[in-house]
């Protein structure tokens, strides 16, 4: 039930300020009000009117899911002007690149913790909970952890959106959640324009068995246990190009709990791990070469991929968030001539909980993956070696390729287009001289505006041309000369020219157009501009 005096109070406060007192960013009435007829500012929702909403979370959102992270470049400069982290307890803080701190309590018991927030990366508001439960909670799996607690971190405009929605993501992360055996102890909450979620994780594990992601070895395999290119049929999916077929796909992947991975790997005495979330395959591992000090060969070919990723790529749906993971990975890695293109750009493709990725004995890989199958891991596959040590680098081949003629980031092999844009060559391509040197020319039989006056011309000339045009404008044709004055005022008021809505008051009651016939144009005007205008009219006329 609307509170209409309440209504009543709250926007008149609005109009005496010129701006909406929930948000003094825009006018009032604002676009929720103009379309709904809900007042957000009076406490009025939209389920309270009974307004039906048609909701797509990731059309909301500018990047979906871990796209939404700050990328590794800026994130470094900025963590590199911190002052390090000490502390006789601390056995893996910030400096690591790790993803979480460990916290040693005891001889045998350390804390593990980590927090992860992110936009929504599916459309529905249960999956998008249990998403962001799944994927703060790997963040502790890939430590060897156990996670014990979780706090909810939500940021929602619950001015603007269902108190529905807002409780249903939260229904999904308690219970996802609660299926890792862990439990939910509270959160926190703020208004935000747009959703956000995630959770803080407080887990423990043994501190001589931490896994960290500084631990590979030369001689070790590579295990991936998802697949790869979430990012990228969620990009397609903002574009509304996704099939519901590869959205149940990613879906089914990011709900999936890193639980069972976590403890095999433990068990069977993995030597480094990660998981894979927004900076993508490269740029994960890319961390842990350089923690470990190795290169890494990749077999691009035997990194397991969801259905439709690679089609999404040669249709170039490629998100400005796999561009920035190549601005900073692509300094460590290096793509053989003969890998596949579309491949190359799904290893820096942004995962929104993502697999966990494995360094381990080459005698075990083959039994970890078969276990891991075994126990319901069924994509997990060795994607690669580590094969020297170094100061951390990358190696990216197709089977039986060779790093000859290497380039540091994917192209893709497109037929030549008369109408390909300028720029349209990815990272990595070659060029004789720099991109747009030569742009392309528009070749028209009459130039724009070219009946414009010419701007260069003597004041006097230009003034008179101008007045010229006026009267053009004015003259009176198929509009009345009266409907037409009622326009001209309306606009008047819409541009808030003071001078000219004076001007043609006088003329419009020269022309015996009558005090009702003006208030109802002046409110056309004040329908579209909201209270500053109505504001401005009103002061106008105070000093009449």
């Amino acid at each position: 039930m609307i509170d209409m005096e309440k209504r009543r109070r709250v926007m008149a406060r609005s109009a005496a300020l010129g701006h909406c007192i929930c948000n003094p960013k825009q006018p009032c009435p604002c676009e929720t009000f103009r379309t709904h007829d809900i007042c957000p500012c009076a406490g009025e929702r939209l389920e309270d009117a009974g307004v039906a909403q048609e909701l797509r979370l990731t059309e909301l959102v500018e990047n979906a899911g871990c796209a939404s992270k700050i990328n590794q470049a800026d994130l470094r400069r900025v963590l590199d002007g911190l002052p390090e982290i000490v502390h006789e307890r601390l056995l893996v803080g910030t400096n690591a690149c790790d993803d979480a701190g460990i916290y040693q309590l005891s001889d045998d018991l350390a804390l593990v913790q980590t927090v992860d927030v992110f936009t929504p990366s599916v459309d529905d508001p249960y999956a998008f909970g249990q998403i962001a439960a799944a994927n703060s909670l790997s963040d502790c799996y890939a430590m060897g952890g156990t996670p014990l607690t979780a706090l909810a971190v939500a940021a929602f405009p619950i001015d603007t959106l269902s108190h529905d929605v807002m409780a249903r993501m939260l229904r999904g992360g308690i219970d996802k959640i609660a299926e890792a055996g862990a439990v939910v102890v509270g959160g926190h909450s703020i208004k935000d324009s747009e959703v956000k979620f995630g959770f803080a994780i407080t887990g423990t594990v043994d501190p001589r068995r931490v896994v960290t992601n500084a631990g590979a070895r030369p001689g070790d395999a590579l295990v991936l246990t998802k697949p790869l290119g979430v990012g990228i049929v969620g990009f397609a999916r903002q574009l509304g190009r996704a099939s519901e077929e590869a959205m149940a796909a990613i879906t089914a992947s990011m709900t999936q709990l890193n639980d069972v991975p976590a403890i095999v790997m433990v068990e069977m005495g993995v030597h480094a791990a990660t998981d894979v979330t927004g900076f993508g395959l490269l740029g994960h591992l890319s961390e842990m070469v350089r923690q470990s000090g190795v290169t890494a060969e990749i077999t691009a070919d035997r990194v397991p991929v969801l259905p439709e990723a690679l089609e999404y790529v040669r249709e170039q749906m490629i998100s400005g968030a796999i561009e920035r993971n190549i601005e900073y990975a692509q300094q460590f890695v290096e793509v053989a001539s003969g890998v596949n293109p579309d491949l190359a750009w799904v290893l820096y493709d942004p995962q929104t909980s993502g697999g966990l990725l494995m360094a381990i004995e080459e005698e075990r890989a083959h039994a970890l993956v078969e276990r891991l199958h075994a126990e319901g891991v069924e994509h997990a596959a060795i994607i690669g070696h580590v094969v020297e040590e170094s100061a951390g680098r990358i190696v990216v081949t197709g089977e039986g390729g060779s790093t000859v003629n290497a380039v540091a980031a994917p192209t893709i092999a497109r037929a030549p287009s008369e109408l390909e844009p300028c720029c349209a060559n990815p990272p990595g391509a070659q060029a004789s001289e720099p991109c747009c040197a030569n742009p392309p020319t528009v070749e028209t039989s009459e130039p724009c505006c070219a009946d414009a006056p010419d701007l260069a011309m003597g004041t006097a000339d230009a003034r008179e041309a101008f007045g010229a045009f006026m009267g053009a404008v004015n003259a009176e044709g198929a509009i009345d000369a009266r409907t037409r004055e009622l326009m001209v005022l309306a606009l008047s008021v819409l541009a808030r020219c003071e001078p000219c809505v004076r001007i043609h008051l006088d003329k419009a009651r020269a022309m015996g157009i009558t005090d009702e016939e003006v208030n109802e144009a002046v409110w056309l005007a004040i329908s579209m501009g909201g209270a500053p205008i109505m504001m401005f009219y009103q002061a106008l006329k105070g000093q009449a």
